[in-house]
């Protein structure tokens, strides 16, 4: 006797609701997307095989850009109000304290500071200013601010972190160094763009032997 065959049908799938909801999440990522803003101090950084991690909070940083100018950005507010104060009582500058406390950077000389903190946030760019003065060695201005920033951090452990641009010369990372050695600092990080240690490496192997460790 012969095997009775079923009825094929074909199967048919609403893929409104999918579709709609495919589009919601698109428009809701698309909506609330936050794109990353600008560097007001563009610097593309040398490139490095160290896997060692830069402090994200409660740091002292100095820049130098690709034209060799420095900046200074200190991350911890209640520091920069005592280097503030600081600088008020010794050089007599007539800083405002909220607007320098507010600064994401300083780019300035001391003569132009003032000006500097007048500028909105949003307009310090760091090609349209000057830098803190340092590649003369009679004028080199971020002594006196290693100097205020080393008396801030007096007692506290000071996370001293250095970026340069890879086009950056070398008379001004002398300069910074330079400001260093005035204010007894022997310790700092420089921050590069990791890259992975070529293979066959020194360090290749010893960083794939800790790999083997740790599992």
């Amino acid at each position: 006797m012969g095997r009775a065959k079923l009825p094929r049908k074909s199967t048919t799938i609403d893929m409104t609701a999918m579709c709609d909801v495919a589009f919601l999440l698109l428009s809701f990522f698309i909506l609330t997307t936050k794109f990353k803003p600008s560097e007001a101090i563009a610097v593309t950084t040398p490139s490095s095989v160290s896997s060692k991690i830069a402090p994200s909070k409660d740091f002292v940083l100095i820049t130098i850009d690709k034209d060799g100018k420095v900046f200074l950005t200190i991350d911890d507010k209640q520091k920069r109000e005592t280097i503030a104060n600081s600088l008020n009582a010794t050089k007599n500058l007539g800083i405002d304290v909220p607007a320098f406390k507010s600064a994401n950077f300083i780019g300035a000389p001391f003569s132009g500071l003032q000006s500097f903190l007048a500028i909105t946030e949003e307009n310090r760019k760091g090609n349209l200013l000057p830098g803190i003065p340092c590649k003369d060695s009679t004028n080199n201005e971020l002594i006196t601010w290693m100097q205020v920033v080393n008396e801030a951090y007096a007692g506290s452990k000071l996370d001293l972190v250095l970026k340069g641009d890879n086009l950056a010369k070398y008379p001004a990372f002398k300069s910074v160094l330079t400001a260093f050695k005035k204010n007894n600092i022997q310790r700092f990080q420089m921050i590069t763009n990791p890259e992975n240690a070529p293979v066959g490496s020194e360090l290749f192997k010893k960083s794939m032997s800790g790999e083997k460790q740790e599992n």
